[in-house]
């Protein structure tokens, strides 16, 4: 990406050419934020998981609450991607950790009715860090963190 000073005002090359500044500047950097604040929050979340199998199953009623501080966050990462123009990919990416985190409640709460749900939550908690970690990454390429591949 370019720095181009125009106006008096810096701007930076975004996806497609275009120049971004200001209000996208600003979106793209809270959402590098948001995404970054996400993804520990996932680790934090299967840690609290973990420690849950093999330590206290007491530490469930804190894995079952902390989802309810971090269930929206991927909506903020979706409001400052329009702010930011982070591009469809991005935009797209934190609207599927958004449904996740929902179909992650799915699997938990239908496994007395359906057991084989249940053995999903663990698999899509793998994708759920996976894809909160690739859009740390392409964020920190998109404000200009390093060559995008």
């Amino acid at each position: 990406m370019s720095a181009v000073q125009a106006d008096k005002r810096t701007v930076t090359q975004g996806s497609g050419g275009r120049l971004v500044g200001g209000w996208a500047k600003m979106g793209r950097i809270l959402f590098l934020g948001i995404a970054v604040i996400f993804a520990v929050c996932v680790t934090l979340q299967v840690f609290l998981a973990g420690l849950s199998v093999f330590v206290d199953p007491g530490n469930w009623a804190k894995h079952r609450t902390f989802v309810h501080f971090i269930e929206f966050v991927p909506f903020l990462m979706l409001i400052a991607g329009f702010t930011g123009r982070v591009g469809r990919a991005l935009l797209w990416q934190s609207f599927a950790l958004f449904a996740m985190i929902f179909i992650m409640y799915f699997t938990a709460n239908f496994t007395s009715i359906v057991p084989e749900v249940g053995a999903l939550h663990p698999v899509i908690a793998l994708v759920l860090f996976w894809l909160s970690i690739r859009v740390v990454w392409k964020a920190w390429h998109l404000i200009g963190g390093g060559q995008l591949r």
